[in-house]
């Protein structure tokens, strides 16, 4: 209750006539929380019904469903930890099988930025490791040397890309792209560290 009363107050407060604090991209952070709740409290009675029922099939529903709430959630607090940095990013989050789940395109994200945050999520499940740690394993001389020119050219071999666990099983992975190799990594380090809080609070 109190993580919904934090998204009322963000979205209301930001709703108010314009002023010198008045931001917009707070708003649209508070209709993100929104959702989340919304979403999380649906599938949360839908758990509870399971216990009554066919606990099996509806467990997994709930679990793809808060995986859900996690994903969208966690992609928009790294936009605007990037935000907090003043670099314009494209944040993308896939599931375990490289597919694009959620994508948070900044104002001023480079284009290209698009396509290669969502490759840094390809590479993260495709080899179950960061984007900088298969990078330094493609350096010439390195056992993997060459690898960015497989898998139709969707290998990153730079930071920027981490895989998540929930649970000790990966659920996908977070791809960062717009900042420095540096910024993309910390960004994206930040998001797979924070994903357990993220998941405490939905």
């Amino acid at each position: 209750m109190e993580l919904l009363q934090v998204c009322f107050e963000v979205f209301l407060v930001n709703s108010l006539p314009l002023t010198a604090s008045f931001h917009i991209y707070a708003t649209t952070m508070g209709i993100y929380l929104l959702i989340a709740c919304v979403t999380t409290f649906i599938v949360n009675d839908t758990f509870r019904r399971s216990l009554q029922g066919n606990k099996g099939n509806r467990s997994r529903a709930f679990s793809s469903e808060r995986k859900y709430a996690v994903i969208l959630f966690l992609a928009c607090i790294v936009s605007e930890r990037a935000k907090e940095m003043g670099i314009p990013v494209v944040a993308a989050v896939s599931d375990k099988a490289g597919r694009p789940v959620a994508v948070q395109c900044m104002d001023g994200a480079y284009i290209g930025s698009y396509d290669v945050a969502l490759n840094k999520t390809y590479t993260c499940v495709a080899f179950k490791m960061s984007t900088e740690a298969l990078g330094k394993l493609a350096q010439p001389g390195e056992s993997l040397y060459g690898i960015q020119f497989t898998n139709e050219g969707k290998i990153v071999i730079f930071g920027g890309g981490e895989p998540l666990y929930l649970g000790g099983k990966m659920i996908g992975a977070l791809g960062v792209s717009g900042g420095s190799a540096g910024q993309d990594t910390a960004l994206a380090a930040y998001g797979k560290d924070i994903l357990k809080e993220v998941v405490t609070c939905l």
